[in-house]
């Protein structure tokens, strides 16, 4: 029988995720499985939140990776410190607020949504009324919207939730690693992020990071976490502590990945990491518009990583894309929701994030052009 890996192709991944992945990541799933409690694995898991804490700027102790995609480090957030008849507030400017909401109202949570236009940042004005208007337990916000490719002011929106009480929690997904995360200053209560964006690691791994308010929170809970796979209360004392309590199987090849891509940021430096990322972004924007396509988000209010771009007039940008991936191996996203068909999502994240792939795409959209 025919081995269908040996027929896969390399495509040059510039779509929302994943990205490209470095050669030393490979080569670290690759070394030998070993147990899940063995010393050595555990040893693994403490640089792994020590490097985190680093990356993202935060003295959280709980603060790891949880087995699953980024939509599990979502999960995890909401699960551990929603209950039921909480009120949340969730500031929605793309597909991963509507995510939220949802998340939040599966739980039996009173889900107050405050939409703002697609393409569009939150305005922290209409945040303030918002806030004004109701007590809330929690108030969750993307920081990069990779539906939109817009970048949300954060850090002004955690000084606002701070004032009134409520958790702040922070999608920070397709933004780690390839921008400034700053959680504690911030004021960011509660975080999850994902390994196949700006990390360039493969998809499998979610890092989170709670707070001691959000961890108070966990532990003042009036029922048990209604997600055993996800619950903190029993997975810390898999990855905190002298001695280890077993939770679950943890993904050991995964981890060595995920230390490895955080080990090449740290190597490269984290701030050169960012004006990378920035440099490409500014490139693709210049060799764009002299093709004629155009940015969606404003100046100012756009991710380096993730650029939505509209094609010039008579683009079937369907049928751009396809023909980019058949001729040319480059894998480029599609618009979401009401952006299906008028935009395309271009990613810049990680090992993406190179001069050589934005000459490489250019070239090929003269071509097709």
């Amino acid at each position: 029988m025919a081995n269908r890996l040996d027929s896969l192709e390399k495509i040059l991944l510039m779509g929302p995720g994943p990205s490209m992945v470095h050669s030393s990541v490979y080569a670290a799933l690759a070394k030998d499985t070993i147990g899940h409690m063995d010393s050595s694995f555990i040893a693994l898991m403490d640089d792994i939140k020590a490097q985190l804490r680093v990356l993202c700027q935060t003295k959280n102790s709980v603060t790891m990776p949880m087995s699953g995609t980024g939509s599990a480090g979502m999960e995890t957030c909401f699960v551990n410190l929603v209950e039921p008849g909480d009120a949340v507030l969730v500031l929605q400017n793309g597909v991963f607020g509507v995510r939220m909401a949802d998340v939040a109202g599966r739980l039996g949570a009173d889900v107050d949504v405050l939409e703002f236009e697609w393409g569009t940042p939150v305005i922290p004005d209409d945040v303030v009324k918002a806030l004004g208007k109701k007590k809330y337990a929690l108030v969750a916000v993307v920081h990069a919207e990779t539906s939109t490719g817009v970048c949300n002011p954060v850090e002004a929106i955690g000084k606002l939730v701070k004032e009134h009480g409520a958790l702040y929690l922070v999608d920070c997904v397709t933004s780690l690693g390839g921008m400034e995360v700053a959680l504690d200053h911030w004021g960011a209560d509660a975080f999850y992020s994902g390994t196949q964006k700006c990390l360039s690691c493969p998809p499998g791994l979610a890092p989170i990071s709670f707070s001691e308010a959000a961890i108070a929170k966990l532990k003042s809970r009036k029922k048990k976490v209604p997600n055993w796979y996800l619950d903190l209360t029993l997975i810390i004392n898999y990855w905190e502590g002298n001695s280890r309590a077993y939770h679950h199987t943890a993904p050991i090849n995964m981890n060595y990945a995920l230390y490895q891509a955080l080990h090449c940021i740290f190597e490269e430096g984290a701030d050169r990491v960012f004006k990378r990322h920035q440099a490409v972004h500014d490139q693709l924007v210049s060799g764009l518009d002299a093709l004629g396509f155009k940015m969606y988000v404003k100046e100012g209010f756009r991710l380096p990583m993730l650029n939505a771009v509209v094609p010039p007039p008579g683009v079937d940008e369907a049928h751009l894309r396809k023909q980019l991936r058949q001729e040319y191996m480059i894998e480029l996203g599609s618009g979401l929701g009401p952006l299906a068909g008028k935009i395309i999502r271009i990613g810049l994240m990680g090992e993406t994030a190179r001069k050589e792939n934005v000459n490489r795409l250019l070239a090929a959209l003269r071509a097709c052009l």
